[in-house]
């Protein structure tokens, strides 16, 4: 018998000074039998970072050509994918020629750190692909956060990030490794 995906309820409250973004997001989540819930609350920060009226939840791990989150226009042009891990160098290349603007939030630590190593050069052709490194420490903090049913409160300033589920507060920095432009 197949595992059926787990469903969260999110409410996620944005103050994003950054972006002057101040929004409350009612989201339904279903975290894929296979995902940790690290992976799940760093898509809910990537989200959170990103937030926008037209941002969505894709089908994410169940299916290959849709990112985990992806914004389009009215008119059905992708303007943003949103990747999650260590996405292979292909991937990213027909990402980058998907959509006008791409976004990969790698973790894993060391392993990060060497798939970055080992695709960056190949990048750099990529004006609409932007990097940015969550730490292990940031992961596993939001990993503790996460609940079947959350009221989470994403604060952005200054590119620093405080979320906040119940009394629980997580301070992290995400580390930018390739700017897009």
């Amino acid at each position: 018998m197949a595992l059926k995906a787990t469903i969260y309820k999110v409410e996620l409250t944005v103050s994003d000074m950054d972006r002057h973004y101040y929004e409350t997001h009612k989201l339904t989540v279903a975290k894929h039998p296979s995902e940790t819930d690290e992976r799940l609350m760093v898509r809910l920060l990537a989200f959170a970072l990103n937030a926008h009226e037209h941002l969505e939840m894709t089908k994410g791990l169940s299916t290959d050509d849709e990112p985990d989150i992806w914004q389009k226009s009215l008119s059905d042009e992708l303007e943003l994918w949103v990747a999650l891990g260590l996405p292979s160098e292909k991937l990213v290349r027909q990402s980058c020629g998907k959509a006008r603007d791409v976004i990969i939030y790698a973790y894993g630590g060391r392993t990060a750190e060497m798939w970055w190593e080992k695709i960056k050069n190949s990048t750099t052709r990529f004006d609409n692909l932007k990097v940015v490194n969550i730490t292990p420490k940031d992961t596993a903090a939001l990993a503790d956060l996460a609940r079947r049913t959350m009221k989470l409160q994403v604060n952005i300033q200054d590119g620093e990030v405080m979320v906040g589920v119940d009394d629980s507060v997580v301070y992290l920095t995400p580390e930018t490794w390739k700017e897009a432009g």
